[in-house]
């Protein structure tokens, strides 16, 4: 009986000691197992102090895009002054095809009866000089050029209209008494109209446009002259602004 109480307390002393070796391992692997997730995976360090060389750093992303190229700055564009008369509104004038012969400077010059437009002159201007210019073998026929600007023959309102016409300043002709009214009184920068009843004719850019040979006499048709004529009696007219 003795006996067998002294082998049960060693068996329980045995016993008890085994728990506290237990005990004793479990409590020197905690450290280890607090450094796992709550799934076994292990944790890495964390510093507020991590080094640039800690570990490798992700490249920056380069992102394309387009600069509009810059456009140069247009100068002000200025606005067209007019003189004293503001410009008649005009067609677009028909231009002529034939040779369009031109001199230097603000004033027409004639030259075997052929008139060259000067070259400050506007286009308009030069395109009616260069028109009167194929009329200049065409006969004096009474009422000739009012039908249609373009005639076998022409008289002095008709060859006046011709050219107004190429000029883009009138669209239908007009008889000596109708331009008489024409456009306004007085003379023009480059187109002056002298009417009376009965007769017309015009100086355009220096030369005389006439039906009338003052030398020879008679009526011979459409014609430049270089020289003037007596305007007593004539209404002096001219296409505003020109």
């Amino acid at each position: 009986m003795t006996a067998a109480i002294v082998r049960f307390r060693w068996r329980f002393t045995t016993l008890l000691a085994s728990v506290f070796v237990c005990a004793g391992i479990a409590y020197g692997q905690e450290p280890d197992s607090a450094a796992r997730g709550s799934f076994g995976v292990p944790l890495q360090p964390f510093s507020l102090h991590e080094t640039a060389d800690a570990g490798p750093r992700a490249e920056p992303i380069r992102v394309a895009y387009y600069a509009p190229r810059s456009q140069p700055a247009l100068p002000p564009r200025a606005e067209s002054v007019e003189a004293e008369d503001d410009l008649e509104t005009t067609n677009a004038f028909s231009e002529i095809n034939s040779k369009r012969p031109i001199v230097a400077g603000d004033r027409a010059i004639l030259r075997n009866g052929i008139a060259y437009a000067p070259s400050h002159a506007p286009d308009n201007i030069k395109n009616a000089i260069w028109a009167v210019n194929t009329l200049r073998r065409k006969p004096y026929v009474w009422g000739g050029g009012h039908g249609s600007f373009n005639d076998y023959g022409y008289d002095c309102s008709g060859a006046v209209s011709f050219a107004l016409h190429y000029a883009g300043l009138l669209d239908a002709p007009l008889p000596s008494s109708d331009l008489r009214h024409y456009g306004r009184r007085g003379r023009g920068r480059w187109i002056t109209i002298y009417s009376r009843n009965g007769h017309t004719f015009a100086i355009i850019a220096g030369l005389r446009l006439d039906t009338t040979d003052l030398r020879d006499g008679g009526d011979v048709g459409p014609r430049w002259y270089a020289d003037g004529r007596d305007t007593i009696g004539f209404d002096a007219r001219h296409p505003a602004g020109w």
